[in-house]
């Protein structure tokens, strides 16, 4: 059985992307930059090779952080962060210019959207991984992949509701990623030891802010995070979408419930986190945040394609593939609680288990949708046509 019916399909051949950039960093310094840096690729070099080619900047990144910095909790040479910041620019320039070169070659598709927004799901992982190596974050690198996750699957669930994506004059993906790079050649110059001192020495003029002076300054800064930035963006979320759910006169439960799974998924994990006597999140963050991060680019994946195919609004009980396993790890972390702190299975097999299925179910639901969009619109994934053209 595929992921996509007849119905789909149909849709599919009428779905013209809409978006709207209203950040003026974009509009008159990156956009210029962009126009002239999609030129250096040829015509016959296919977008979502471009999109691909700069996912695996940000897999270069997380593994240089692992490679030096295996629990996120030590500083990593200071040409790491530069690495860091280096990657994540290139990331964001091929992340661009994927939509340019799509337009210059006339080979835009719905593939080329769930292609390009599937791989920045995944790299709200990697870079919270990067990011936990440079400010040695610990266990806090998974509230940092936390907060990105919430903000995207906040813009993925508007657009569905929307069907414009509409970034505001301050955004993620450029204002966002413009300061986390800056940040990470910050670092290489003053070294990630200053992550880890008190907010209140690190940056003396607000010394004087009670308790949050007080804090790990990237523990201050995840605050400061959540406070400004995911808050205001998850208000305008749901604002945006309850307004057009009124203006059609549908249901706001329906559309919260396709918030559920997401939901699920973080507290379903931070319960296994609470349960767990060996300390997942410390003592093995990576494997937590990218286990964690395929399922999400699961869910975020399976929205998409909902929005490509104009299903019914509401929840897709398909989304709910991808908590399978947490009834397991959790119920495994529970034996341990109760038998002296001795899990059934050893937690870290557990936890190569839970990344092992959310690979397979990810790429499973990724190459699937891959060959069903190709053959249904008669366009290669990594090949410009002439029947593309």
């Amino acid at each position: 059985m595929g992921y996509i019916g007849p119905h789909g399909v149909a849709a599919l051949h009428r779905y013209k992307y809409s978006g709207v950039d209203h950040s003026y960093v974009a509009k008159y310094v990156l956009q210029p930059f962009w126009s002239r840096f999609v030129k250096i690729f040829p015509l016959w070099m296919p977008p979502n090779m471009i999109t691909l080619t700069g996912f695996m900047f940000l897999v270069i990144s997380a593994l240089l952080g692992y490679i030096y910095s295996p629990h996120l909790d030590s500083p990593p040479p200071r040409w790491v962060h530069f690495a860091h910041g280096l990657l994540l620019f290139l990331y964001q320039t091929f992340d661009a210019v994927d939509g340019k070169q799509a337009r210059r070659t006339n080979s835009s598709s719905p593939l080329g959207e769930l292609f390009d927004h599937g791989c920045d799901a995944l790299t709200c992982a990697l870079e919270a991984l990067a990011f936990g190596s440079t400010a040695m974050c610990g266990r806090t690198t998974f509230w940092f992949w936390v907060i990105s996750a919430v903000t995207f699957y906040g813009a993925t669930w508007e657009h569905y509701f929307t069907n414009t994506l509409i970034l505001p004059a301050i955004n993620g993906p450029t204002e966002g990623l413009m300061l986390i790079y800056v940040t990470h050649c910050l670092t290489s110059l003053v070294g990630a030891e200053w992550w880890a001192q008190q907010f209140g020495k690190s940056i003396p003029f607000l010394s004087w802010v009670p308790i949050l002076s007080e804090l790990p300054t990237y523990g201050a800064v995840l605050f400061l995070m959540i406070t400004f930035g995911v808050i205001p963006t998850v208000t305008f979320n749901v604002y945006n979408v309850s307004k057009v759910v009124q203006a059609r006169k549908g249901s706001m439960l329906l559309a919260l419930a396709m918030l559920c799974p997401f939901v699920v998924l973080l507290g379903g994990v931070l319960a296994w986190d609470y349960l767990s006597t060996s300390d997942i999140m410390g003592n093995y963050p990576h494997l937590v945040v990218v286990g964690t991060g395929l399922a999400f680019g699961f869910l975020v994946g399976r929205m998409i394609l909902a929005h490509l195919c104009d299903e019914p609004k509401g929840l897709k009980t398909g989304m709910c593939m991808s908590l399978l396993y947490l009834p397991f790890a959790i119920a495994n972390a529970l034996t341990a609680r109760l038998n002296d702190g001795v899990p059934l299975v050893d937690e870290r097999l557990v936890l190569f288990g839970y990344v092992l299925f959310t690979v397979t179910l990810y790429l499973h639901f990724a190459t699937s949708v891959i060959h069903e969009i190709t053959a249904a619109l008669g366009i290669y994934c990594f090949r410009i046509t002439r029947k593309e053209a």
